[in-house]
């Protein structure tokens, strides 16, 4: 069995990372992209001991200077995206933001990592004007939603959060995803699954939210495993 976790943030020391790194592939997990988003997980994921990085910034760096990135190995621009659930007031800036970063993904043709929260309608409508490919990732929004991101392209991945009681949402969505369409992910160091809640998460707990995943769609967890490093091979390149 392999899993390929498909968003991964690094923080902390990095003589740590080889360690999680090493803990995840004893758990079955042989891929791992190093996500950034801000400065200092842009530069935490570079130093990341995996091939598969991605570089941006989200939508908290609406007021910061950026560092200039050298997009040339990495495998996707983000996380990039909208969240509203905090500060709606900055709803402008973070579209202004999102908008440059899908635009300078398309001109390099490199996939995007998306986070949306509460931001739907804004999130779709940029996504009309700038055609982009890449993942949504840690979905946690209603399935109808998922389908329209799944209409326009996208492919969807599930974080642990699909093993929380009160993620009935997440549930229903992870069972109308297509077999090409869908990812996993941890989003370490956050969101550790079941049962592993209360921890800091990290790449070698992607087993438990396959595992869960792979009973709630009825499928054979070794299948589960392949199709999701299949899909997730087929947008980020080998």
């Amino acid at each position: 069995m392999e899993l390929f976790d498909t968003h991964a943030h690094f923080e902390g020391p990095s003589e740590t990372f080889a360690e999680i790194i090493e803990r995840a592939k004893a758990a079955g997990v042989t891929r791992i992209m190093a996500v950034g988003g801000s400065k200092a997980l842009n530069d935490a994921a570079l130093v990341a001991p995996t091939p598969y990085k991605a570089l941006g910034y989200d939508r908290d760096q609406i007021d910061q200077e950026f560092s200039p990135i050298d997009y040339s190995k990495v495998a996707a621009v983000g996380e990039i995206g909208l969240d509203y659930y905090y500060s709606f007031d900055t709803r402008l800036k973070q579209i202004e933001l999102f908008r440059s970063e899908l635009e300078k993904a398309r001109s390099l043709d490199k996939p995007v990592v998306i986070h949306t929260r509460g931001a739907d309608e804004d999130t779709l409508a940029c996504l009309k004007e700038i055609p982009s490919k890449g993942i949504i990732h840690c979905f946690t929004g209603e399935p109808a939603f998922a389908k329209k991101l799944l209409d326009l392209g996208f492919y969807v991945s599930i974080s642990g959060i699909v093993t929380f009681k009160a993620a009935d949402n997440v549930r229903e969505t992870a069972l109308v995803i297509p077999d090409d369409r869908i990812l996993i992910e941890t989003d370490s160091p956050y969101l550790a699954p079941v049962p592993m809640r209360g921890k800091t998460n990290e790449s070698a707990y992607l087993v438990h939210t396959a595992k869960f995943l792979a009973a709630l769609r009825k499928t054979p967890l070794e299948d589960f495993a392949a199709l999701t490093t299949r899909n997730a091979l087929a947008i980020l390149g080998n």
